[in-house]
């Protein structure tokens, strides 16, 4: 419930916004749809020289009786990592 309340409040990112924040070219990914797209491989070349990101991975937890869970916790901890 409270992931599905901050979507209502903040709503969801464009994916195109999304790509111009992480410094991708328009040339560079396929929307898929409204919040997911397909990045070309030649991107990890041209952002070699860039300082390295940090990827999170959530799995099987069960959920906080707030209904904080995989989603909420995966957000948070990017969040945290800057």
């Amino acid at each position: 419930q409270i992931s599905q309340d901050i979507v209502h409040d903040v709503g969801i990112l464009p994916i195109s916004d999304l790509a111009r924040e992480a410094g991708l070219n328009e040339d560079e990914y396929l929307p898929w749809g409204f919040a997911k797209a397909k990045i070309k491989l030649s991107v990890r070349e041209r952002l070699a020289p860039e300082p390295n990101g940090n990827y999170v991975v959530c799995t099987g937890i069960n959920p906080t009786p707030l209904g904080e869970g995989k989603s909420t916790t995966t957000v948070g901890v990017a969040q945290a990592l800057g």
